[in-house]
């Protein structure tokens, strides 16, 4: 057998599964070794038991401690921990994280809940053989390794998984035959045709016989040359890095246009909250036990594979429709799927559901996505971290779907939250994870927003010392974007948790903002609004900075929006309490909670700000930053001279903007109409299109009884282009 080898693991791995053969006989000694490990290295030995504490255990569980889908630095902690424990003298190198691992809700070779006294000795007996044929290659070692291994293919939780665990042991010696490999047999010129041909057929695990044969096959086919890698764990190394590299390069495609119209709207790409999801765990709730004691949420929709893939959900319905024959469109499947695959992420909470009227448990997403292919009717699966189980019964019918973002619907997501407030039926003592949000500062906010120090410094401290302030300006200065990343430098990271938009309209009234009745099933009940639920949250949290913006504030009518609040959100009434007009509820407006309204000059239709709302409020004025220093050098970076003279026909525009007398400085078209543009974009095209579609446009607007003026300025800002 050829031990040669570029990678420092091996002789560790190796020497690992020669250390725990020792054990086959004693396996409670194994347990207590593993146990007192775990312990020095700070850690808890995982529940691989149903019953909780393990029992037995066999060897290639004992690998995947450190060879499942944990942190490469998580994994290294543990391998040097149980090495340490176990004696072994090779060392683990930074090749490590190279090491192919299988998902991380595979913790076991055996069935927890319902295994046979048999498996673990089957595992012990095939893991023996393993060994035993790969460093004494006889024909009756093979004999006995094929036998043990045909043996353990008919247990449950076993099944490409083997291979890996073969090859965990003898990198050398055994072929992995994991989806990441099957996958990277298919791709052109990997090995030879019949070889690659055979890997694509298989459906099931082959038995001992067929795979040792492919794993002669493979090991001929690399001695002969012509291949970058020349063993087994070459090749197995390099399958992963290749797979992992298409992953990654097909996720970050499939997402680039949703990230780039976040960025273009508001800039928060990169800005993450806290998403609520009402999840229901197979049909009738059947799979809900089995998940909870794994730790996970699983789908089914087998036929699509792996999801990361998919660049689209329309690829994902395309591809359910050539599988499926229910005549049915397929959206709902498609969009369930793709929100489990790219929408859910670490820290969401996951409310699970049994048919319309009841929630039987919380929990909190712990991991990404994982194509589990060995996980049988549902091999979509995400870890989560389970806080609760129990029953609890909703007057209010819930959506039919496998899956819904219920994230927006506040007064809903409060009542369920307030079922798991008071239980006792709490599964575990785990808290809800810490989050890192991006750090941000003033200096960051003087980068995006083009703003001077000075007006920055001002603008801070008139909210800090008004908790109220009023953001006013013509179209296109950027008042919303502003407004987000005052909040983000005020609170210094980017937290969109602390951070809640509305917006007013002729519509909105007390009831949406505040609390009113609303229709229900039994005919009407009481609800709150935003601002209440915003308001409860941060007085919970009196340590942290919440912002509350309102765009279009003037559009509403505000003295039946606010109500009795006009006074209690003056800077010298926080904290200070009033009864609440339908629920007499004792009510206060936190002192941690900032509003920032935003106005737009420009709106001939709105009527004018209530006198005793604009004695509560800073009024700030933004006006177009061509003249500013941010803007000056992002147009330096475009280096663009049409771009060039579009904004100086814009400046001058805007002169003759401000000396219309039924016109005036609170109707300029602001800088940010050409924001958010790079060399590339940057191109006649893209010009052309905000002159024609949003300047012109708006001119039509500004002089609708002068159209010569129109026609005037239009031909100016075309020519600006030429």
């Amino acid at each position: 057998m050829t031990t040669d080898s570029q990678y420092s693991w091996t002789s560790f791995y190796m020497e690992f599964a020669d250390k725990l053969l020792a054990f086959k006989d004693d396996r409670q000694a194994l347990i207590a070794t593993l146990q007192k490990a775990y312990e020095e290295i700070g850690m808890r030995l995982p529940t691989l038991d149903a019953a909780g504490a393990p029992t037995d255990i066999d060897p290639f569980t004992v690998f995947c401690l450190f060879s499942r889908g944990l942190t490469a630095s998580k994994r290294r902690v543990i391998a040097l921990g149980l090495g340490g424990a176990f004696g072994v003298d090779s060392p683990l190198l930074d090749d490590f994280a190279d090491v192919p691992v299988l998902p991380s809700i595979n913790t076991t070779f055996y069935d927890q809940a319902s295994r046979d006294e048999a498996d673990i000795e089957r595992l012990w007996n095939a893991f023996e053989g393993a060994l035993a044929y790969a460093d004494q290659p006889t024909e009756s070692t093979r004999a006995a390794f094929a036998s043990a291994y045909d043996a353990v293919l008919r247990q449950r939780r076993v099944g490409w998984n083997i291979t890996m665990g073969l090859f965990w042991i003898r990198p050398f010696a055994y072929l992995n035959l994991c989806s990441r490999d099957r996958w990277f047999f298919a791709l052109p010129d990997t090995m030879p045709s019949d070889i690659r041909a055979t890997v694509k057929s298989l459906r099931d695990v082959p038995r001992a016989a067929d795979y040792l044969e492919l794993r002669d096959r493979v090991r001929s086919a690399m001695d002969s040359g012509g291949y970058e890698y020349k063993t087994f764990a070459d090749l197995s190394v390099y399958a992963w890095r290749v797979s992992e590299e298409v992953n990654q390069r097909t996720k970050r495609a499939g997402k680039e246009k949703e990230k780039a119209v976040q960025a273009a709207a508001l800039g928060d790409a990169d800005v993450e909250t806290t998403r609520y999801w009402l999840y229901a765990p197979g049909e009738g709730a059947a799979m809900w036990e089995d998940f909870y004691e794994r730790g996970v949420m699983g789908l089914a929709w087998g036929e699509l594979g792996d999801l990361n893939a998919y660049v689209s959900k329309e690829d994902m319905r395309q591809r359910l429709l050539e599988t499926r024959d229910d005549n049915t469109s397929q959206t709902n499947s498609a969009r369930a799927v793709w929100q489990f695959a790219n929408e859910i992420k670490p820290g969401d909470v996951i409310f699970v559901k049994k048919g319309r009227s009841e929630i039987l448990g919380r929990g909190i997403v712990a991991g990404d996505y994982v194509y589990d292919p060995d996980g049988g009717h549902y091999p979509h699966v995400r870890e989560v971290t389970w806080t609760h189980t129990g029953h609890w019964s909703l007057d209010k019918p819930l959506a039919m779907k496998t899956l819904t973002e219920v994230t927006d619907y506040l007064d809903f997501v409060a009542r369920i939250e307030a079922f798991f407030e008071d239980s006792a039926e709490e599964a575990s003592d785990a808290e809800d994870p810490a989050v890192s949000y991006p750090q941000y500062a003033k200096e960051d906010f003087l980068d995006e927003v083009y703003m001077d120090e000075a007006q920055y410094d001002a603008l801070v401290g008139v909210l800090r010392a008004k908790k109220n302030i009023i953001l006013q300006g013509a179209p296109g200065v950027g008042k919303t974007y502003a407004a987000k990343r005052l909040a983000y430098s005020m609170m210094g990271v980017k937290d969109a948790s602390r951070v809640m938009m509305v917006q007013f309209h002729q519509s909105y009234s007390y009831e949406d903002f505040i609390e009113g009745y609303r229709p229900s099933t039994a005919g009407f009940e009481l609800a709150k609004g935003a601002f209440y639920f915003f308001c409860k949250k941060a007085s919970e949290d009196e340590d942290n900075d919440y912002f509350f913006i309102i765009d279009e504030i003037n559009r509403g009518n505000l003295s039946k929006i606010f109500g009795e609040l006009f006074m209690l959100i003056e800077s010298d009434k926080r904290g200070s309490k009033l009864q609440l007009l339908y629920s007499r509820e004792l009510f206060h407006v936190p002192s941690n909670v900032y509003i920032v309204g935003m106005m737009n000059t420009a709106d001939r239709s709105l009527a004018m700000l209530d006198y005793a709302l604009r004695r509560r409020f800073a009024f700030v004025e933004l006006r177009p930053a061509f003249d500013s220093e941010g803007f000056g050098e992002y147009r330096a970076s475009l280096d663009n001279p049409r771009f060039d003279a579009l904004v100086r026909a814009v400046e001058r525009l805007n002169q003759a903007i401000a000396a219309d007398e039924s016109l005036g400085e609170g109707f300029y078209i602001g800088h940010s109409y050409f924001c958010d543009m790079d060399a590339d974009t940057c191109d006649a095209t893209a010009l052309s299109s905000i002159v024609e579609y949003e300047l012109i446009p708006m001119l039509r607007e500004y002089w609708f009884d002068e159209p010569a003026k129109v026609e005037e300025w239009a031909r100016k800002l075309r020519g600006a282009l030429r």
